[in-house]
C-alpha cells in the first residue's frame, strides 16, 4: 500500500542501487534526490531505473513517482512493454537454457514490481494486450519455479477484483446533478427535507463523511496527472487524459452538488406540502383584490387542514378573474389547481412565505447545517465544510437578512475564518497540516480521517504542473519536479484509504445523492419569495425570473 513519500521511510533496505548506467551529455547524474535517481534524465535512463535485477530492486518512492509522472511522455502498455523486454534482455530469458541460479533471485523482484504496479494503478491493466506482455515474461521465468505462475494467477485474479470494483463507482448514483427549475415537476423526493430523515447534524456530518470517503477511494492517482495533460512534443504517442479523469470529474461535480443542496434546502422552506398520497386534486378558492395598483389573486386550500392551509398575494400584472368576484376564467380554475398540484413536489413559486414561523425554520436549517460543518472541521472532513460554508454564502441565502438576524452566527464565522482564502487558504492549511499529524499519530480509525479541500487540491497540483518544466533546455525529463507532484499525490493516496469508521445510514446517503436541487435562477425565486426583493436590482431581477411562471398560466 502506498504510504506518503518520504526517502527515509521507503528505501528498500537490501536495495545496493541501481542498474549502473553511462549518463548521456547534459545528464544531471550528480545531486541525487533519491538512491540512485538523477534529478533530471532522459526517459530512457528512467526506465532503466525502474527495471530489477537479481541484485537490484527500485525503491518504492521513485517506482510510484516514475509510474505517475511517465504518462505524461508514454502510454502505461509501452511502459509495461518495454520493461518487459529490458528484463528479457538482460536476464537472458530469451536463451534456451537458463541461469536458474540468477532466475530464482531476479523474478520475486519482477513480481514485487508487477504488484506494486497493479496494486496503485489497476487502470494501467485494462487492455489485453497489457496483460500479455506480463504473462509473456512471467512464462518465461515459470520453468524455473512453478510458484512464479501461481502467483501471477493470484496477482491477475486480485487486479480483476479491483478494477470490478472500480467499475462500480459512486457516480452512477448521482443521478440528479442536473438542477432543476423552480417549477419543475419533480420526484416525490422533494416532498422530504433534509431535517426530515435526519435531525442529528453530527450524524449529517458522519454520512457526508462516508460519501467523500467512498467517492476519494475511486479516484486514481494518475487522474491527478492526465486532468492536466498536454500533448508532450517530444513524446512519440498520443496524449493519455481522454476520459481516464471520470472519478476526478465527478467528484468536484459532488462538492456543487453539495454546495446547491445546502442552499436548496435553506431556500426551500414552506409550509408542508399536501399529501403525495391524495388523488384527489385540490380545490383552489380565489379572491380578487388590489394592492398598489396590481391585480392580484389570493389563493386558499379549503380541504387542507390547519397547517397545509396556503395564502399568498401574487402580483400577477394581468387581471386572472373575469370582473366577478370570486369567479376565474372558464378554464382557469382548472390551470391553477394543475399548477397548485405541483407544490405538493416542489416549491411553487407563486407562495410567499414571508411569515415569522418560516423565518425560525430557515434559521434552525441554517444553524443545523453551521452544527454539522463544525462537526466536519472536527472530522477532518475539509471537502464537505466548504461545501456547506460555500453554499450558505451563495447570494440566494445570504442575502436573507430577516432569516439571518434569527441565527447565532458566532460559529459560522469561525467556520468562515477557518476556510478564509486570505493568504492563500492559510488559516485551512495549517489545520490541515494538523488533521494530517493527528493522522500519523491516530489511536483511533476516526483521527486518521483527512479529507482535503478537494478543488484546493487540484489547484495546487494544477500550478506545480504549470510552473515548472517537464522537460529541461536539453531535452531530459524534470525528476524533480515530479518528486514534489508525487509527494502530493502520495499523501492524497494515504487519506483516501482510510476505513470510514461510522456506521453508514442508506436512507441518508441516497437522500443526499438523489434530492433533486434546485439550479441557480430556482434558488433566486425561492429566496424572494422568502424575503422580498429589496433593491431595483433584485426586484428586476425578479420579475425576468417570474415572466416564464406567468406565461405559463
Amino acid at each position: 500500500m502506498p504510504q506518503t513519500l518520504s526517502t527515509s521511510d521507503m528505501v528498500t533496505p537490501s536495495s545496493p542501487g541501481p542498474l549502473p548506467t553511462k549518463p548521456t551529455d547534459g545528464e544531471q547524474a550528480h545531486q541525487p534526490l533519491l538512491v540512485g535517481a538523477p534529478s533530471s534524465a532522459s526517459l530512457d535512463t528512467l526506465i532503466q531505473h525502474l527495471v530489477p535485477t537479481a541484485d537490484y530492486y527500485p525503491e518504492k518512492a521513485y517506482i510510484f513517482t516514475f509510474l505517475l509522472s511517465s504518462r505524461l511522455f508514454i502510454e502505461p502498455r509501452e511502459l509495461l512493454a518495454r520493461v518487459c523486454h529490458l528484463c528479457i534482455e538482460q536476464q537472458q530469458l530469451d536463451m534456451p537454457v537458463l541461469d536458474k541460479a540468477r532466475v530464482r533471485k531476479f523474478g520475486p523482484k519482477l513480481l514485487q514490481l508487477l504488484a506494486e504496479w497493479m496494486e496503485t494503478f489497476p487502470r494501467d491493466f485494462q487492455e489485453e494486450s497489457t496483460i500479455g506482455h506480463m504473462k509473456d515474461v512471467v512464462g518465461r521465468i515459470a520453468p524455473c519455479d512453478e510458484a512464479y505462475r501461481r502467483r501471477m494467477h493470484q496477482l491477475l485474479q486480485a487486479l480483476h477484483q479491483k478494477l470490478a470494483a472500480l467499475g462500480q463507482g459512486p457516480e452512477s448514483l448521482l443521478c440528479a446533478d442536473k438542477p432543476i427549475a423552480y417549477r419543475t415537476k419533480t420526484p416525490a423526493s422533494i416532498h422530504r427535507e433534509l431535517l426530515g430523515i435526519c435531525s442529528d447534524p453530527y450524524t449529517l456530518a458522519q454520512q457526508l463523511t462516508h460519501v467523500e470517503l467512498e467517492r476519494l477511494r475511486h479516484i486514481g492517482p494518475e487522474e491527478f496527472v492526465q486532468a492536466f495533460v498536454n500533448k508532450d512534443p517530444l513524446a512519440s504517442t498520443k496524449p493519455c487524459f481522454s476520459d481516464k479523469t471520470k472519478n476526478l470529474e465527478a467528484y468536484v461535480k459532488w462538492f456543487n452538488r453539495l454546495c446547491y443542496l445546502v442552499a436548496t434546502e435553506i431556500c426551500m422552506q414552506r409550509d408542508p406540502p399536501l399529501s403525495p398520497l391524495s388523488t384527489s386534486r385540490p380545490r383552489v378558492h380565489m379572491t380578487q383584490g388590489k394592492i398598489g395598483g396590481s391585480m392580484c389573486a389570493r389563493w386558499s386550500f379549503p380541504e387542507a387542514d390547519a397547517a397545509t392551509e396556503l395564502g399568498c398575494e401574487v402580483f400577477m400584472g394581468v387581471n386572472t378573474c373575469d370582473g366577478e368576484r370570486g369567479r376565474s376564467r372558464p378554464g382557469q380554475e382548472e390551470k391553477l389547481a394543475c399548477d397548485a398540484s405541483a407544490y405538493g413536489t416542489v416549491s411553487c413559486p407563486l407562495w410567499c412565505p414571508h411569515g415569522p414561523a418560516k423565518k425560525k425554520r430557515r434559521a434552525q436549517v441554517m444553524e443545523f447545517f453551521i452544527d454539522a460543518a463544525r462537526e466536519c472541521f472536527n472530522i477532518g472532513n475539509f471537502n464537505s465544510l466548504m461545501a456547506i460554508v460555500s453554499g450558505m454564502n451563495m447570494s440566494p441565502v445570504s442575502r436573507l437578512k430577516k432569516t439571518w438576524a434569527k441565527v447565532k452566527t458566532a460559529k459560522f464565522f469561525i467556520l468562515e475564518h477557518q476556510m478564509d482564502p486570505t493568504g492563500n487558504f492559510c488559516n485551512y492549511r495549517t489545520a490541515l497540516r494538523g488533521a494530517a499529524h493527528r493522522s500519523l499519530t491516530a489511536h483511533s480509525s476516526r483521527e486518521k480521517i483527512v479529507i482535503p479541500f478537494f478543488s484546493l487540491l487540484i489547484k495546487d497540483i494544477y500550478f506545480l504542473n504549470e510552473g515548472c518544466a517537464n522537460r529541461l533546455p536539453n531535452g531530459h525529463i524534470n525528476f524533480e519536479k515530479f518528486l514534489e507532484l508525487a509527494k502530493q499525490v502520495g499523501e492524497f493516496i494515504t487519506w483516501k484509504q482510510v476505513e470510514c469508521p461510522f456506521e453508514q445510514d442508506p436512507i441518508i446517503t441516497h437522500y443526499l445523492y438523489t434530492t433533486p436541487i434546485f439550479s441557480e435562477d430556482g434558488l433566486y425565486l425561492a429566496s424572494y419569495e422568502s424575503e422580498s426583493p429589496e433593491n431595483h436590482t433584485e426586484k428586476e431581477r425578479w420579475k425576468t425570473l417570474r415572466l416564464p411562471i406567468f406565461m405559463a398560466l
